[in-house]
């Protein structure tokens, strides 16, 4: 047990340096690939491209990103939720139906907040009580039932009417005077402070622990189920705030928003350099990554790409992704081994 535990303490330090040694060449080559994207942009449709447009354009995927950093810890614990698309859907055409039927609007905000965290808090009991039943599989059932309970209550209806105000939220700026998206910039606020947690303080070290060994870290005293509980619950919550920003966009909630959801953002996990296998993760790699995929899609619209096209590129990115980093330490194994045996 000792050993476990010590094991557990060592690779946790190991895993919890993404930023001084592990991940940060990973990191580096994710800024480098979002330059060159950027600049990219620029040659392609120098019309048409600008510092000022990017920044605006990514009002279109920043909903995402949001749900993308909650993602990570799910992943960084070993664990996946693929139920978000349909609580971000769940919880607005909640919040809607609410608003449409008297409640007043910021109450119907914050029961869509609500519903989000009921869900995700449903999802890490089940998920942490039940050890038996896979994560995939456990969220996959409530992703249908949620969805089918947004079907139950708008059917094939759509539900608007908002204030003006609310459009802000997807569209707006701060100010005239900084013309920072007011998402982009929820975004940028949450991702600071998730870096806080994740990478300076014992709750991070001992979620990265929890995905190195989680038999020795429930050894070592961690509370794992806690842990696991509060993740899932988190995740729950962004979903329903990115269900929120969303719904300012479009201006309406309909049933078979944010489908495929899931997919997108745990793609941008994984291309951040968070491991599906848990124990490494990187916040600073999440969020170049989704920026790096917005700024994709985005030129691929601008060269009329077609829509069943895209999957396909991402896919093939995120195959390098998986396949580039094994390959080249496989080589660098069978380099040392060589040279072991000249030696």
């Amino acid at each position: 047990m000792e050993n476990d535990m010590k094991q557990v303490r060592e690779l946790s330090i190991q895993k919890n340096k993404p930023i001084r040694s592990r991940l940060l060449k990973w990191e580096t080559l994710l800024a480098v690939i979002l330059l060159a994207v950027c600049l990219g942009l620029k040659v392609m449709a120098p019309e048409i491209v600008s510092f000022g447009g990017l920044v605006e354009n990514s009002m279109v995927f920043i909903d995402k990103g949001i749900i993308a950093l909650s993602m990570m810890l799910i992943l960084v614990i070993g664990e996946i939720d693929i139920s978000v698309g349909s609580v971000a859907c769940l919880s607005s055409v909640i919040m809607a139906f609410s608003y449409n039927h008297g409640v007043p609007f910021i109450p119907a905000l914050a029961i869509a907040l609500a519903v989000g965290i009921i869900c995700g808090c449903f999802n890490g009991f089940i998920i942490t009580y039940f050890r038996e039943l896979a994560p995939m599989i456990v969220t996959l059932a409530t992703m249908t039932i949620y969805r089918g309970i947004a079907y139950i209550i708008l059917g094939d209806t759509s539900s608007g009417g908002f204030p003006a105000w609310f459009g802000s939220l997807g569209w707006g700026y701060l100010s005239e005077d900084l013309p920072v998206p007011i998402n982009l910039t929820i975004f940028l606020v949450i991702a600071a402070v998730f870096y806080v947690v994740l990478h300076h303080t014992v709750t991070g070290r001992r979620i990265f622990a929890i995905g190195t060994n989680q038999a020795a870290s429930e050894y070592n005293g961690i509370n794992v189920k806690r842990i696991k509980w509060i993740l899932y619950t988190i995740n729950g919550f962004m979903s329903a705030l990115a269900g929120i920003f969303l719904m300012a966009r479009l201006g309406s909630a309909r049933p078979n928003v944010a489908l495929g959801y899931e997919l997108d953002v745990i793609a941008m996990c994984v291309l951040g350099g968070v491991s599906t296998a848990g124990g490494k993760g990187s916040v600073i790699g999440v969020v170049l990554s989704v920026f790096l995929m917005g700024y994709l899609r985005y030129g691929m619209n601008i060269r009329n790409v077609p829509g069943q096209i895209m999957p396909m590129v991402i896919g093939i990115l995120l195959l390098l992704v998986l396949v580039v980093p094994n390959l080249t330490a496989a080589i660098r194994d069978r380099i040392k081994v060589e040279l072991q045996k000249n030696n």
